[in-house]
């Protein structure tokens, strides 16, 4: 394989890597704007409390 094309490939692979990248970052992004002042999503903060911190309500049944 020449050089020229190892960099090519190294491209394709990081592209692709950079995609995904963004992709999670979106996400994060959304998840964090959910969780701001701005606009509080109250089911993403009771998820996130409950996972935290390990607390379930008395009338939940917990499956792991």
């Amino acid at each position: 394989m020449t050089r020229l094309a190892t960099v090519h490939e190294d491209i394709r692979d990081l592209n692709v890597t950079l995609a995904s990248l963004r992709q999670e970052r979106g996400e994060l992004e959304n998840r964090t704007h959910r969780l701001s002042s701005d606009y509080l999503d109250l089911d993403l903060l009771d998820e996130r409390a409950r996972l935290v911190l390990g607390l379930v309500r008395p009338d939940e049944i917990l499956i792991r």
